[in-house]
């Protein structure tokens, strides 16, 4: 029996993504005059996600297992063009442009994510504020 629904998982993945492209992002713009230096960005492996969601809906344990290539729902990519003559490929007009959406992704992941267990919280109060 489950506690809690897929939704909160998913959020929780939600959560775990935007985290780590949060870190990714900022890595980039701390290496922003750095020579050389490729930005890296996380993105979200899709394929991944979908093959659990399937294996997650099997009806029968006589079903075919689902084969997966890693266990992660996002991955790491490095870019390799380059935009200044040092070699260096940081935006630092993307980059902040893409942590400030990242932040909002993340503050309606928890939002959602709080008002999920303020629903939990008042079924266990019984629906008594």
């Amino acid at each position: 029996m489950k506690i809690f629904s897929t939704s909160i998982q998913a959020l929780e993945k939600g959560i775990q993504y935007s985290g780590a492209k949060h870190k990714a992002i900022s890595h980039n713009i701390a290496n922003v005059d750095t020579p050389n230096f490729k930005r890296k960005e996380i993105k979200p492996n899709f394929g991944e996600t979908y093959q659990r969601a399937l294996e997650a809906n099997k009806t029968d344990n006589r079903h075919r297992e689902f084969s997966s290539s890693s266990n992660k729902a996002f991955k790491m990519d490095n870019t390799s063009y380059s935009y200044s003559h040092n070699g260096n490929n940081v935006d630092i007009d993307k980059e902040m442009s893409d942590l400030a959406e990242n932040q909002i992704y993340y503050y309606t992941l928890i939002d959602q994510m709080s008002g999920k267990f303020q629903s939990l919280q008042n079924v266990i109060k019984g629906g008594r504020g």
